[in-house]
């Protein structure tokens, strides 16, 4: 048995082959170190070690209550759905088939509405908005557009890849306040945006029928004042009711020909050749023509519609030509205008709005810092740092016990004293 003396200058008796690490050779220390030994350099120096972890503990606690608070709040979004009117109708022709299409393009549609939602709301013009309405550039301490962009985006997240196919908006901040009003600016900016955007079907089929119907408007003024300038040129001219019967119904005709053909513009956008619908108004535009051609006859086109001469007398053709332009392009803008608000009432029937499933609202516990987690953090790396330097001490003295390292380690220090005054004399000099 060998003994030890400790740092209470007391001796305590160890096995004789790890009495002492240091009498070993270095190739058999290598190979005959055990977790025993070890566990004996790091009891030897425990005091080092629960130091360490104790400094390291305080200045974790002492730097999580310096740190600046930070809260984060949440809202919670629902993307407006796609119309699945076509995808049912064509599901129905599947049989057995059609439970399984549904389910895999309802997710996918699902996956894809708020992928496109998230990237709105990651856009450029949204985040701009932001910047502008809440003054972030200044707040963040940034003079420039895309550097407060970059930092914005450092403290919000957007994630529309949830299990509950809704988007989450996250927004972290100093005050809680702060924090819900910016969350729910978010989604008032992407409302915002969507106003200006044909996103789903119906949207689409309301801002094409928008533009129709503002083109059809100013055709209609530019006929009107025509008519006006030619009765003041020629004189207001009676028509017999057979000729203004004929008038009315050829401009009655040809509006609806050209309604059908913006209809089927409209759905073109969307929809496939295929697609019933789409057939069956391409078959009543069809029949319209039809109808147009035999009032005409046969020797007119479909848009020069003129009235049979013996019917009216040659003065007023031309008060006649302009009162039926007139008539054509009232029925247009009524026929457009009843299909704007067809379009319109889809649009609000899919839900195009925003749907705020939980609003942001002031949390009333931080997110950071999470002083826990840094205390433990703290302390693990303590540990870690103190063993190190537990290892470090035996690993020296493990070398000052031979001689010729103690020699070694000698001559360094010398050599390194031995600069430090010359270096010492120098800057005196």
């Amino acid at each position: 048995m060998a003994t030890r003396t400790t740092n209470h200058d007391a001796k305590i008796e160890y096995p004789s082959q790890v009495a002492d690490l240091h009498s070993v050779p270095d190739g058999e220390n290598a190979r005959g170190l055990s977790i025993l030994d070890l566990a004996i350099v790091l009891v030897e120096r425990k005091r080092v070690i629960l130091w360490t972890v104790i400094a390291f503990t305080i200045v974790a606690a002492i730097v999580s209550f310096l740190l600046p608070k930070k809260y984060t709040a949440t809202v919670t979004v629902l993307a407006p759905q796609q119309n699945n009117s076509m995808g049912s109708l064509l599901a129905s022709q599947l049989g057995n088939l059609s439970g399984l299409a549904a389910m895999a393009g309802g997710s996918l549609n699902s996956k894809t509405q708020n992928d496109m939602y998230v990237g709105m709301l990651r856009g450029r013009t949204v985040e701009d908005a932001m910047i502008q309405r809440f003054g972030l550039m200044s707040q963040y301490h940034k003079h420039n557009l895309q550097d407060t962009r970059q930092e914005f985006e450092k403290y919000s997240d957007v994630d529309g890849t949830a299990k509950d196919g809704m988007i989450h908006i996250s927004v972290e901040d100093h005050t809680p306040e702060r924090a819900a009003e910016l969350a729910n600016g978010y989604v008032d900016e992407l409302r915002t945006l969507s106003k200006h955007l044909a996103i789903t079907e119906a949207s689409q089929r309301r801002f094409f029928f928008e533009q129709q119907l503002a083109e059809s408007k100013d055709n209609l003024a530019d006929a009107e004042e025509d008519l006006k300038k030619t009765e003041q040129t020629t004189g207001l001219i009676e028509l017999n009711s057979q000729a203004r019967a004929l008038i009315e119904s050829a401009a009655l005709l040809r509006a609806q020909i050209a309604a059908k053909e913006v209809q089927i513009q409209a759905m073109q956008t969307y929809a496939s050749k295929e697609n019933p619908q789409l057939v069956i108004a391409q078959q009543e535009l069809a029949g319209l023509r039809s109808q147009q051609s035999q009032l005409t006859g046969k020797g007119e086109t479909a848009g020069g519609l003129i009235v049979p001469k013996g019917m009216v007398p040659q003065a007023g053709l031309e008060y006649v030509r302009k009162l039926r332009e007139v008539k054509y392009r009232e029925t247009v803008f009524e026929i457009l205008a009843k299909q704007f608000e067809m379009a319109k009432l889809d649009e609000a029937k899919e839900g195009s709005l925003i749907q705020i499933v939980d609003a942001a609202v002031p949390p009333d516990k931080r997110s950071f810092p999470k002083r826990t987690l840094i205390v433990a953090g703290a302390a693990i790396v303590g540990f870690l740092v103190g063993t190190c330097v537990a290892f470090f001490f035996a690993g020296l003295e493990h070398l000052m016990s031979k001689p010729e390292s103690s020699a070694k380690l000698v001559y360094i220090r010398r050599m390194v004293a031995w600069n430090a005054r010359r270096a010492n004399v120098r800057a005196g000099l």
